[in-house]
């Protein structure tokens, strides 16, 4: 669990991580629950203690593209900046691993930006590498491959899980790189015969 007495921004500060622990609700969620919905209004923002959330957008004919993960210590700005502004959440969080969260109310959070310059760091630093990880989306849906999307993709998730063994199926996969299962599983075929990866029923365990 990372507590927030860990995060960078907020160790100066015992009073700020008190007042988060006082106003925050804490849930826990299994993997594969949405936390966030697309159009859903935004009373609240997510700092995750454990486990890992992914950041998807939907395009006008459903398909679904990753934008980027929230990992433990980490919040997520778009949530942040939609509820700054009473706006609607413009992507959807799923809960990628078991994860417990932290939700503190939009309220808290302004008050906080006026009080707390620790907090408003906080919030830039993820601004910052939000941008970073949007700007790399951007790179690789226009100048890369599929087939180097897909196999990046794995890695990521190996770094994330901690582990070469990837239980996912091939339409999970085509919904994060916004492609088609046929287009995954052929792929995942082609990485196999390379041995790059061994497949299982739902399980993809990188060599």
């Amino acid at each position: 669990m990372e507590q927030l007495e860990h995060i960078t921004e907020f160790k100066s500060s015992p009073e700020l991580i008190g007042k988060l622990y006082e106003y925050s609700i804490r849930k826990e969620y299994g993997a594969g629950t949405v936390l966030l919905d697309e159009n859903a209004y935004i009373r609240s923002i997510p700092i995750v203690t454990r486990g890992t959330l992914k950041v998807m957008r939907t395009d006008e004919d459903g398909k679904e593209i990753l934008l980027y993960y929230i990992r433990s210590g980490e919040s997520c700005i778009m949530s942040f900046l939609g509820g700054m502004h009473n706006e609607t959440s413009k992507v959807k969080a799923v809960v990628e691993e078991d994860a417990e969260v932290l939700f503190l109310p939009m309220d808290k959070v302004s008050l906080f930006i006026k009080e707390y310059p620790q907090w408003l760091d906080y919030i830039f630093r993820l601004y910052h590498k939000r941008f970073e990880e949007l700007l790399e989306v951007v790179n690789d849906v226009t100048f890369k491959k599929v087939d180097e999307r897909l196999l990046s993709l794995l890695y990521k998730k190996q770094e994330l899980t901690g582990s070469n063994i990837l239980n996912i199926t091939h339409e999970q996969l085509a919904n994060e790189l916004g492609t088609a299962r046929t287009v995954v599983s052929r792929l995942l075929k082609q990485l196999e015969d390379m041995g790059k990866v061994q497949l299982g029923r739902n399980k993809i365990i990188l060599v």
